[in-house]
């Protein structure tokens, strides 16, 4: 039990390093209890070729620097539109929406039971912020101009 807790954990981790990257639609499928070739999936969704590199990017670097992992197996960091990074026990797909829609990893694995995702919390420096209660009128706005200043 300890191993796949470790590997539900990791999984987890990568979930939430997706969704910090703004990644859309995420879903963790459980694939144990159905003896497939992994233990799980997470699938996330970008909107553009270059936020599914990003939340690749992410996930890579979530799992490298706080997991000391790597995956066994990229695909698709050319064309970007899915990228799959396979852990042995766990596989992460990052689609463009469209391109997910086609191939629809949750209908194919529709028997998988879905694991809750993490919340994902707010940077301590982001939640002082909202904390603070800033007047909204005193927040710097690039490009204001204050009475007297040019454009020099």
């Amino acid at each position: 039990m300890g191993t796949e807790k470790n590997t539900l954990d990791m999984v987890k981790a990568a979930a939430s390093a997706a969704m910090s990257r703004r990644a859309q639609d995420g879903v963790i499928l459980d694939l144990r209890k159905l003896h497939g070739f992994t233990d799980f999936f997470a699938i996330f969704s970008g909107t553009s070729d270059i936020q599914v590199e990003g939340i690749s990017q992410a996930v890579l670097e979530e799992l490298e620097n706080n997991w000391s992992q790597k995956p066994w197996h990229q695909e698709g960091e050319r064309k970007a539109d899915w990228i799959l990074l396979d852990y042995v026990d766990f596989v992460v797909h990052i689609f463009l929406s469209e391109r997910r829609a086609y191939y629809n990893l949750e209908r194919l694995w529709a028997e998988a039971a879905q694991v809750e995702l993490p919340e994902l919390t707010m940077p301590a420096h982001i939640e002082a912020l909202e904390e603070a209660e800033l007047d909204p009128d005193s927040t710097l706005v690039f490009g204001e101009q204050t009475e007297g200043e040019s454009d020099m």
